[in-house]
């Protein structure tokens, strides 16, 4: 058999194979399988999304990986001229990690820290700040998460003109801290032989704040 015959058939039976799952799929550019639906109509693998513009609300490209109908890992988001807007992060189909939003010109408008929830087991160990005023006075705490997907961790947002931090917010399970900046800094003073003056003067301002507070889990009680 001519080389380029076998060469070609074994293309054909590889193709075939990647497409044997997919119910419907598209070929993309690069002659790669895209946007498939398997047989029981779930979306799996790479997909590409194109959303037009809709009452006013701006049109967008999106591409990313599904598992099982969810998204899952890196998704990017493009406008329609092609500039990059989002890098999102999904676990279980839900935000999670860091996200970034960026204007069409490239610079950055903020940064997401997100907690998806395993729909299986909707409980976590999370650390607890228990005296805003010590940043080193924390506690484990196991809690029940009724939510999808929780803000949890530092947003950052940013200045376009200059490229610095303007704002700092601190959550913990979608909850706003009182005193987030002492909650920023607390991680970091974990590295450091003591506090800065700026930050001391802060806590001592703050020190009458409330200790945080969140669901324990338990069945008795209230929230």
């Amino acid at each position: 058999m001519p080389k380029i015959l076998l060469k070609t058939l074994l293309f054909v039976a590889l193709a075939s194979g990647a497409h044997a799952q997919c119910l419907t799929y598209t070929i993309g550019a690069k002659g790669d399988t895209l946007n498939c639906v398997d047989t029981l109509h779930h979306r799996q693998g790479p997909w590409v999304i194109h959303m037009d513009e809709l009452r006013g609300e701006p049109g967008y490209e999106e591409e990313g990986y599904f598992r099982d109908d969810v998204k899952d890992g890196t998704w990017r988001r493009y406008d329609l001229q092609g500039d990059l807007t989002a890098i999102e992060q999904y676990k279980w189909g839900n935000k999670d990690g860091l996200q970034e939003y960026l204007l069409p010109s490239g610079e950055r408008l903020r940064e997401e820290s997100w907690m998806a929830v395993d729909p299986q087991n909707p409980y976590d160990t999370v650390t607890v700040y228990d005296d805003p005023r010590n940043p080193f006075r924390t506690s484990r705490k196991v809690v029940k998460l009724d939510a999808n997907s929780y803000k949890h961790g530092t947003w950052n947002y940013f200045d376009p003109s200059t490229g610095t931090i303007a704002k700092t917010e601190h959550y913990v399970l979608g909850k706003l801290q009182d005193g987030g900046l002492t909650t920023n800094v607390a991680q970091n003073a974990r590295d450091s032989t003591a506090l800065p003056k700026e930050v001391q003067d802060y806590n001592k301002k703050n020190s009458g704040k409330k200790k945080i507070k969140v669901r324990t889990g338990e069945t008795s009680g209230g929230d």
